[in-house]
């Protein structure tokens, strides 16, 4: 799953979640898909190589490619989203890191925070909020609908753990 706990140490009563969307195409692949691509639309000018035409096609071709490569590059940029959840018995706090805005953050006491899933109704079936402080944010909108379902569950357990210092 994207997210990942890290647990407190014993001098430490604070636990955090770290979240970020699931990104499958590795730097490994990267490479693999604009290379593969490459190849394959280079094929048919094999057929026109030494004529006009070749000259004619090729310009077409790169094109392409370079649009695969900046598509490919600006997906991977606009992925790097990082939410950090940190709890601790008194407060409550969000960050939210995303890839090309300002950083947001949210905090409430522990004990009054609510944690909220919203089976329809939200952008994303089974959207998950977080409420307090007299304000609603979002918990890892970008996760698929089974790792918020997982997600809620975890952090309302850890919220009541939290809340009532049942660590």
């Amino acid at each position: 799953m994207p997210y990942a706990w890290i647990d407190p140490t014993p001098d430490n009563n604070s636990t955090e979640l770290h979240l970020w969307p699931y990104n499958a195409l590795k730097p490994e692949g990267f490479a693999a898909m604009v290379l593969g691509f490459f190849t394959f639309a280079s094929l048919p000018l094999i057929a026109v190589l030494g004529t006009k035409l070749f000259w004619g096609l090729l310009p077409f071709m790169l094109a392409a490619t370079a649009a695969l490569y900046y598509a490919l590059r600006r997906n991977g940029r606009d992925r790097q989203i990082l939410e950090v959840l940190t709890l601790t018995p008194e407060k409550t706090r969000l960050i939210h890191r995303p890839a090309r805005a300002e950083e947001q953050s949210w905090e409430a006491q522990t004990y009054w925070v609510k944690v909220a899933m919203h089976p329809s109704g939200g952008p994303v079936p089974n959207y998950v909020t977080l409420s307090g402080s007299g304000r609603e944010v979002e918990l890892g909108a970008f996760l698929s609908e089974e790792e918020r379902k997982s997600l809620y569950a975890e952090v309302s357990d850890r919220l009541r753990q939290m809340a009532h210092g049942k660590e």
